[in-house]
């Protein structure tokens, strides 16, 4: 990945780098030789998974609502770049709505002080990229574009929501670069359990039977691999502080396609699959569509690998970590 090795020697700051987006970033970065400090609550596991995925860097142990650690840490490591994938809400264990508008909101105008105050004045990129939601949309109609409205129906995403104005609205206060990429129906390695990859797999293991929504809904899926590259792309790019950019793939699939291509690649029997058991979730959207011109055009890339590429890579990936991990 040439983005990866546009990063070799500069030093890069993750938070949350042990979970589902952050893992992937760290891993390109990984790839391309920067000075990786990776920021998590818990060591012993967050170097678990560091090693599953490739990851190398020194790890920090800190909770990142905690302002006094995060100044410390960034007086300590002075990056030039800082990628936020901290979040509360995805993982479907996270009911707390107090801790998400800590989390998704309230940490963002701490972490906006502390990148303002340390940032590398010879560094060209941006100096945060702060990973934002779809579901801060929430009921617009049509198509999603970054100039749309949002009206977000779920605390989930009015937490995030309020993280984003927060940080567009510091980066002209402060003065320094920074963006939200709002990522939308990220699947992949590391996803969390409970989710609708993890249950397909598991369900190709064990034969049980799943029960699904209808599947009408639309999403756009992108394989979180090409989701961290897309980050990395921003991270270089010449967006304007504050801006918004959807990262995505701009195409729209039935959830009920997604699961049916699937079921093909793992080889799950037809029978097992239930459609229209579970009622869909009452925050989930309609769009028409997803623009995705201001992402091409700040990176002149979009993301290529299908769903069904995607769902084998994923399959492959804990096939080979299987295997490694055998004696």
């Amino acid at each position: 990945m040439t983005e990866g090795r546009q990063y070799q020697g500069v030093r890069v700051l993750v938070l949350g780098a042990s979970g589902f987006v952050g893992r992937w970033v760290a891993r390109h970065l990984t790839e391309g030789a920067a000075q990786l400090h990776l920021v998590v609550r818990r060591p012993a596991e967050a170097k678990e998974i560091f090693q599953h995925y490739g990851v190398r860097g020194e790890i920090v142990e800190a909770d990142a609502t905690d302002t006094d650690a995060l100044a410390r840490i960034f007086r300590d490591v002075r990056p030039s770049i800082t990628f936020n994938s901290v979040a509360y809400g995805i993982d479907p264990v996270e009911k707390n709505e107090a801790e998400a508008r800590q989390i998704n909101c309230d940490l963002i105008e701490g972490l906006c002080r502390v990148v303002a105050q340390n940032k590398d004045p010879e560094w060209g990129g941006q100096n945060l990229v702060h990973i934002g939601s779809a579901m801060e949309y929430g009921r617009v109609v049509g198509t999603l574009s970054e100039e749309s409205g949002p009206e977000p129906t779920s605390w989930y995403g009015v937490s995030k929501l309020g993280g984003t104005r927060i940080l567009s609205e510091c980066c002209g206060r402060l003065g320094f670069r920074g963006i939200t990429a709002r990522l939308f129906t990220v699947y992949g390695p590391g996803e969390h359990d409970g989710r609708l990859l993890p249950s397909l797999l598991r369900s190709s293991r064990t034969c049980e039977v799943l029960n699904l929504t209808s599947g009408l809904q639309e999403r756009d899926f992108t394989f979180v691999e090409e989701a961290a590259e897309g980050l990395l792309k921003l991270g270089l790019s010449a967006a304007l502080p504050g801006e918004v950019i959807n990262l995505a793939t701009g195409k729209l699939t039935p959830v009920r396609s997604f699961v049916e291509t699937a079921a093909r690649v793992l080889g799950i029997p037809e029978s097992n699959l239930r459609f229209g058991v579970l009622p869909v979730r009452q925050e989930e959207m309609s769009p028409a569509g997803v623009a995705v011109d201001r992402f091409q055009r700040l990176t002149g890339w979009m993301p290529s690998i299908s769903i069904a590429e995607g769902i084998r890579k994923t399959a492959q990936f804990f096939e080979t970590s299987e295997q490694l991990s055998q004696p």
